[in-house]
């Protein structure tokens, strides 16, 4: 998980760091609320950042708030470090957007293990977003396949978007994840093959 990081002490920036790099993650570093926010601003910014509240310039807490205003369908998960205990703190923070909070001096076990919540809220958020995505695209297919589909009755070939003829198994098929398994039904085997075999049998008998 890729997780940056705004502090402006650089003893806890570099704690922190190492703490991160060794639990598995990959570290992006900043050194003020500034430089934070231009980072999340980026396409590949990081999906979780912990900010410190206390910064020179712009807060953790303004970065939060620049970022909901900001953000719709991928949010960035914010952790919050601060030396502030007080509920009303607290309140403060989570309003202006943090998704959790770690009062300093923190232990490191209580990091990784918040760390952790966050990383699996950032891996189901993108899964359900590919899913939606995928729901996007297979109602996109529907509705193409429910509208007016030019279609020859005795060939059975379809016009295509391109307005080219094509067969049916053909047009189907690049639609979607189809594919035909028999060319012809039992009793259409029955109705239409047989008797057209008979025939050919009656035509090709040699003459007595």
């Amino acid at each position: 998980m890729r997780i940056l990081i705004a502090e402006d002490d650089s003893v806890s920036r570099r704690v922190v760091d190492l703490r991160l790099k060794a639990w598995g993650h990959d570290v992006v570093i900043t050194k003020d609320g500034a430089e934070a926010w231009a980072t999340l601003q980026r396409n590949d910014a990081p999906r979780l950042a912990i900010l410190d509240w206390m910064m020179p310039g712009m807060n953790g807490v303004e970065v939060c708030r620049r970022l909901r205003q900001s953000q719709s369908t991928t949010p960035t998960y914010i952790i919050l470090l601060t030396t502030k205990s007080s509920k009303e703190d607290v309140v403060k923070g989570l309003d202006a957007g943090a998704n959790d909070y770690i009062i300093k001096p923190f232990d490191f076990q209580e990091l990784r293990a918040r760390v952790q919540v966050g990383a699996t809220v950032v891996e189901l958020q993108q899964r359900l977003a590919e899913r939606v995505n995928e729901l996007e695209e297979a109602l996109a297919q529907v509705k193409r396949l429910q509208g007016i589909v030019p279609i020859r009755s005795y060939c059975k070939h379809v016009r295509n978007d391109q307005n080219y003829w094509q067969q049916v198994e053909s047009y189907v098929s690049a639609l979607s994840e189809t594919r035909f398994s028999h060319s012809v039904c039992p009793a259409c085997y029955e109705a239409v093959v047989m008797p057209q075999l008979a025939e050919l049998e009656i035509d090709h008998r040699p003459a007595k």
